[in-house]
């Protein structure tokens, strides 16, 4: 066969067990050190880290396609969705349209999957009608144009793949919608996350926007096996760090190269980079449960909390000019004397360190917690 889907039943991927068994088994290990941690945060904490993974996600996932977003856009989108500060901003339609789709994947994972849902996610990735300067088919499954993956110039093109014809298209996302429902449950979640990922890119329903919706049904999907409404890791990110290799593997996998098992054993390795690296992501958030768990039985009063507080959501190195007497002050809404009585408390109590100055130019950082260092 020349491609996977020339093969009866063909998305009945066939896998061994056994390679994927250890692997599998790690990853589980971090995934569940991950949630557990995140469980400890409260509901605005979890809305930051929500929103730092919801960015990121975005980015990488229209950058993985070639197509360049303005953090500070898609930053300002997720901002206003989710309730978090700096939430009117640059505005976009095409980020305001993917990060509606990946919100909606995740938050309402155990909503029915549909076609019409699914349509209505390609819509909103596509809100003026046209892929750059391509007016594209939307809301709707492809037409009869064969539909190729390719690479190279005009005239010199490279087919990396074929998806199956129009005429199957139908059948085959029946099918799926109805695998969709009756998998859950019935295999493990993170192999039914891959299966979902091979399985969506090798139909390749619609004319534009395939991967982002693949890879929005992969969240979805680890969403639904892990059973929250939150991302605490980014799929896409890892997707991006390690391109060359997930189009190989794809391109090998439905091209009959290599066993189905390598792609199960590729999605296992990138999902638990990306739970590696997530930390990195949201280490902001981890750090302030970190420090108010280190200091949970300490004495403070709300001036020494708010201000303490405004740094650590600088995070580690981003309080500009380092905290001085006079912010303190300006922050705090207190006189200075009450400042430097306050401030001399908190170094006291080895809560902030001095870093250089003398006298008004005296200058304090926090001391950060070692387990987010």
């Amino acid at each position: 066969m020349k491609y996977i889907w020339e093969g009866k039943n063909w998305f009945d991927f066939k896998y061994d067990n056994a390679a994927l068994l250890e692997p599998l088994s790690k990853l589980r290990v971090l995934q569940g050190k991950l949630l557990g941690r995140a469980a400890s945060l409260d509901l605005k904490l979890e809305a930051e880290a929500q929103g730092a993974i919801l960015v990121e996600e975005a980015v990488r996932t229209a950058e993985i396609e070639g197509q360049k977003l303005k953090r500070d856009a898609v930053r300002s989108s997720v901002a206003a969705r989710l309730g978090l500060p700096d939430g009117v901003g640059i505005r976009d339609r095409n980020v305001d349209g993917l990060v509606d789709v990946l919100l909606d994947a995740v938050r309402f994972h155990d909503k029915s999957l549909t076609l019409e849902r699914l349509n209505g996610w390609q819509a909103a990735l596509f809100p003026t009608g046209y892929s750059g300067l391509r007016k594209i088919t939307i809301g709707k499954l492809r037409g009869n144009e064969p539909m190729r993956i390719v690479s190279g110039p005009l005239g010199k093109e490279k087919v990396h793949f074929e998806a199956l014809p129009k005429d199957r298209l139908d059948q085959e996302m029946r099918l799926f919608l109805q695998w969709w429902n009756s998998s859950l449950g019935s295999m493990d979640g993170i192999l039914r996350a891959a299966a979902v990922h091979l399985r969506f890119l090798t139909i390749h329903p619609y004319e534009d926007g395939n991967g982002r919706l693949g890879r929005a049904l992969t969240d979805m999907a680890l969403a639904q096996d892990e059973k929250l409404k939150v991302r605490f890791y980014s799929v896409s990110s890892e997707i991006m760090r390690m391109k060359g290799g997930y189009y190989k593997i794809l391109e090998d996998t439905q091209r009959c190269r290599v066993d189905p098992t390598e792609w199960f054993l590729w999605f296992i390795k990138c999902v638990t980079a990306s739970i590696e690296h997530s930390r990195e992501m949201i280490a902001n958030v981890f750090t302030r449960v970190d420090f108010w768990n280190q200091h949970a039985q300490t004495e403070l009063n709300e001036r020494q909390k708010k201000v303490i507080n405004r740094i650590l959501e600088a995070g580690p190195g981003n309080f500009v000019g380092g905290l001085t007497t006079r912010k303190y002050v300006s922050m705090a809404k207190t006189s200075r004397a009450t400042a430097f009585r306050e401030i001399t408390d908190l170094l006291d109590k080895k809560i902030l360190r001095q870093l250089s100055g003398k006298g008004r130019s005296v200058h304090y950082d926090l001391v950060w917690p070692k387990m987010a260092q």
